[in-house]
């Protein structure tokens, strides 16, 4: 593991620790959760990013939700407030998809619950996240394992935004492709698109493979066309925050821009993620009737 962007610490009664991702690259900094309201603003301002990862944080957000039920309380009662929280905790990124599944697993699992009391419940409610969180970890490993075949040596590897341990719970969906293909041995150069506005590719990709000891090149978005012209780029490989039924793909702004200029030289674009992301109820628009 590269670095571990969030984790649950203590029991029931615990809380959730994140890496605050708005401080990076200049400090490292954790962030501790405790309650619904603290989660909610750190998904908001990116504090924790990326779609798994805000996936498996709204899980462990329920958790915090129950925490603020009286023992005493009654199951319908702690239905409602969990209900409540979690839309209030999936308003806060409706764009990543893993959010409101990994929500609604949750309030399913409640709902399913055999357990007579509060505590019982909250101990299915942990594990429940617990889950989540352990299943996204192994599908960030299988998704490396699977897209390490594509990296040849002496490739030329063109990201855009992050896609590695920070946007995850695991090693990352598009880095860990990279990260897979280190441990086989392979030899390759990344460049790091900067991804404006935010830098994410500049400020925690970079961050990432540099740790990893990856060879990386921050550019600027616009550079990306000249370096495939050159002959620099070999493939270029993404994230996604929302996957459709037919296979399109949402993710950060200028990922469009990049898969047009992938074509025209083309070269092979490449989306990892896992299958949380995808969005089954969303058709492909050839297939949608007309208003």
């Amino acid at each position: 593991m590269i670095i571990k962007t969030l984790k649950w610490v203590g029991g029931v009664d615990g809380h959730l620790e994140i890496i605050d991702q708005r401080k990076l690259p200049g400090e490292y900094k954790i962030l501790r959760c405790t309650n619904v309201k603290q989660l909610y603003d750190a998904i908001k301002t990116l504090a924790v990013r990326g779609a798994p990862a805000i996936g498996v944080a709204g899980a462990y957000g329920a958790v915090l939700s129950l925490q603020s039920v009286s023992a005493n309380a009654s199951m319908k009662k702690s239905l409602a407030v969990l209900k409540r929280d979690c839309e209030y905790l999936a308003s806060s990124r409706p764009t990543a998809v893993n959010l409101r599944w990994a929500i609604e697993r949750i309030v399913k699992c409640e709902e399913n619950s055999a357990a007579g009391t509060i505590y019982e419940l909250r101990k299915a409610v942990l594990k429940e996240a617990n889950d989540i969180c352990k299943e996204d970890v192994d599908m960030c490993r299988k998704i490396g394992a699977n897209g390490a075949r594509f990296i040849k040596n002496g490739m030329g590897v063109l990201t855009h935004c992050n896609a590695g341990a920070l946007a995850t719970a695991g090693q990352g969906t598009a880095l860990s492709v990279l990260y897979e293909a280190k441990k086989r041995g392979k030899k390759f150069r990344v460049f790091a698109d900067e991804t404006r506005p935010l830098l994410q590719g500049a400020r925690l990709t970079a961050w990432e493979l540099k740790r990893a000891k990856i060879d990386t090149t921050v550019i600027c978005d616009n550079m990306a066309a000249a370096l495939m012209r050159e002959g620099l780029i070999d493939m270029v490989i993404t994230g996604a925050d929302r996957i459709a039924a037919n296979g399109d793909a949402a993710n950060k702004t200028g990922t469009y821009g990049l898969s047009v200029l992938a074509r025209v030289h083309k070269i092979p674009f490449y989306i990892a993620a896992p299958s949380s992301t995808f969005e089954r109820k969303i058709l492909p628009q050839s297939s949608r009737k007309e208003e």
